[in-house]
């Protein structure tokens, strides 16, 4: 009886300190579970990927259309579209600055849409069917889901820096940086973009 207590304890121990081995089990369950979290994601994205690749792409006027003037305050600085066009991949990208300089947002937006679209899409859906999350001095960097969507959630502490990468409809890759700008300020900025008016 006292040995069957004392494994007990022994295994209670281990469960409960932050040890090598029990954290390599709780990184071999997450890793079991990422792998059929992306294999059914594939599953599901067969039919998406095969409707996109008969979808039209946007156009470089349509995604100018879309991007505002103005986000939160902060004016559009620069703007660059068509730059994926060698690889047919439509795309376009904004940046946009406090008057004070201070603060600087930067979106990044690939269209899914096409047949090369499609393809350069799919990988990054499978990374959003994971789930991670990572601490460091210098950084943070999760899964979140918001607003129903999945998405990752990147923040460097030095320098106060955002970076937030999603999928709109499955179709639209979106990356979005904040300079100064915490992950909520960040998140207000995608919100005022309106990804909903995308396609």
């Amino acid at each position: 009886m006292k040995k069957v207590i004392l494994v007990l304890f022994a295994m209670s121990v281990l469960v409960a300190c932050d040890n090598p081995i029990s954290k390599k089990i709780k990184e071999t369950k997450e890793q079991v579970s990422n792998t059929k979290e992306a294999i059914e994601e594939m599953s599901n994205m067969q039919e998406d990927i095969e409707a996109l690749q008969n979808v039209e792409p946007l156009t470089n006027e349509e995604f100018k259309e879309w991007l505002p003037d103005e986000i939160n305050g902060m004016k559009r600085t620069a703007y660059k579209a068509g730059q994926g066009a060698y690889m047919q991949i439509a795309m376009v990208e904004a940046t946009y600055t406090s008057e004070d300089k201070s603060k600087k947002f930067k979106v990044e937006v690939i269209d899914g849409a096409g047949p090369v679209g499609a393809a350069a899409t799919a990988g990054m859906r499978i990374l959003f069917s994971q789930d991670f999350e990572e601490e460091s001095e210098t950084m943070t960097r999760r899964t979140v889901t918001k607003n129903g969507l999945k998405a990752i959630e990147e923040f460097r502490k030095k320098n106060n820096k955002s970076d937030i990468q999603l999928m709109h409809n499955d179709r639209f890759y979106i990356k979005a940086t904040g300079t100064n700008m915490s992950i909520e300020e960040t998140w207000d900025a995608i919100d005022d973009l309106d990804p909903d008016d995308l396609g």
